[in-house]
């Protein structure tokens, strides 16, 4: 018919065009971004870059005559909610860390409903108090905040305030006995410093391909995002678990605040725009558990979109006119952090190979570059793959997987930049005690030295 090829030629054509500019644009963006991190990478493993040569780091040793005084006081939390299948892991990981006992307080912050689990919590606790661990079950009478009303509740605390770092594990964590000696030193010997964050370990990534995949993707997360974060601006996304804060960092910048889903990022945000730095240091991994449930992914992916874009939302106007830090590093948080990483990506991957890639089969006089749809693509893939060598076979599925769930993430940060309906919505990821099936750490053994050994 006549009006449609009229309606064609002048308008649908040409707005397409004009979309698939766009897209040309965005995919620009995103491959100068991911080449960018994975050069920083490089650099790092050809120059041996790692957090121990560039800052300072000293092995604790006691004090003959300070003794256990030498080392700090640290606390220990645990945030968690009805977690029967993991509670005795993480508590049991966090009180077998090997510090000095009158310098450790391990918090558990329990916000279950089900009588039986908090029964159960209370006996787990007592278990480790009755062998000299310094352990707090401490609870309230409603959820307001979710995370982080638990874990700004459990700061107020007066025996908080004696504490100079804050270790914290989700319910599922088990860092290794280690873990303080291999972190906190960073903090006391760089006053620069407010976080250290550890990498994250899967326990259950062989369990199906769907933790396959997972897998893949956050092993380039810190592979990339946060070890290029950390070595050239000193900054990137605390991941909420397996980290150690400066209290008086945490503070500086107003603790914990629950007006977003990712109460982990809000905080990095405001203690990073104080001027404070970070360190991500990749030899030190922590055992957790991948979502084995698709449905419980979904929950947790939906949150991992929706609460960075409300997050940048919120925050756009407060970088800008934060005179602390230069204007080099504003313009990273808010286009390579935020904008790039967690806005547009999600849009260019379902728009561009779920809409417009397809769509274009009906318009044959649209040009779309070998570059865009090839070239540019078989970087980024190889880019991610590379993270995870022995899934390297599974790359097919890998990007199946990714746009899958590329809808799912474009509509989570849509909500979020919006602030739809369930922009505050919070679905605990459900854990399946996958990690039960790994061997248990050691038991305690006596203490040496003035230190529990266990």
């Amino acid at each position: 018919m006549m009006w449609w090829r009229e309606m064609r030629s002048l308008l649908i054509v040409p707005m397409f065009k004009c979309l698939v500019a766009i897209c040309l644009v965005i995919s620009l963006l995103v491959f100068v971004e991911s080449l960018y991190m994975n050069i920083v990478v490089i650099y790092v493993k050809l120059f041996k870059r790692k957090p121990e040569k560039i800052y300072k780091w000293e092995a604790m040793q006691e004090d003959m005559e300070l003794g256990n005084q030498n080392f700090p006081m640290v606390l220990v939390q645990i945030p968690m909610y009805n977690e029967r299948e993991v509670f005795q892991l993480s508590i049991g990981a966090a009180c077998r860390l090997i510090w000095p006992l009158d310098r450790l307080i391990v918090q558990v912050l329990d916000d279950s409903t089900d009588p039986t689990i908090m029964e159960m919590v209370n006996i787990e606790c007592g278990k480790w108090a009755t062998k000299g661990i310094n352990i707090k079950c401490e609870r309230r009478d409603n959820r307001n905040g979710y995370k982080a009303g638990a874990l700004k509740q459990g700061m107020r605390h007066s025996y908080v305030k004696t504490c100079t770092y804050i270790a914290i594990f989700d319910a599922d964590f088990q860092p290794e006995p280690d873990y303080l000696q291999r972190t906190v030193p960073f903090l006391i010997h760089n006053s620069e410093l407010a976080l250290v964050q550890a990498r994250w370990k899967f326990v259950n990534a062989k369990k199906c391909l769907m933790t396959r995949m997972q897998e893949m993707s956050l092993n380039y997360h810190f592979t990339a995002e946060q070890e290029s974060g950390s070595t050239r601006h000193a900054f990137f996304g605390f991941n909420g678990t397996a980290g150690v804060w400066r209290l008086a960092a945490m503070e500086e910048a107003g603790g914990w605040k629950d007006r977003t889903t990712v109460e982990d990022m809000d905080l990095a945000v405001r203690v990073g725009l104080h001027g404070w730095k970070f360190v991500f240091v990749n030899d030190v991994a922590v055992k957790s558990e991948l979502p084995s449930q698709f449905k419980a992914f979904r929950f947790q992916q939906h949150r991992w979109s929706c609460g960075p874009a409300n997050l940048f939302r919120k925050m756009t106007m407060e970088i800008i006119r934060n005179k602390r830090v230069t204007i080099w590093k504003k313009l990273y948080v808010i286009y390579s952090f935020f904008f790039v990483r967690k806005i547009i990506v999600h849009f260019f991957t379902f728009f561009f190979y779920c809409f417009i890639l397809p769509t274009s089969v009906f318009f044959p006089e649209v040009n779309i570059p070998t570059w865009s749809t090839v070239y540019f693509p078989f970087m980024i893939t190889l880019f991610n793959a590379i993270a995870t060598p022995r899934s390297f076979y599974l790359v097919i599925f890998w990007v199946l997987f990714e746009n899958v769930m590329a809808m799912h993430r474009t509509k989570g940060t849509f909500i979020g930049l919006l602030e739809g309906g369930r922009v505050n919505e919070w679905v605990v990821t459900e854990k399946l005690g996958d990690a039960l099936e790994t061997k248990l750490l050691p038991q305690v053994r006596k203490p040496r030295y003035g230190v529990l050994d266990r």
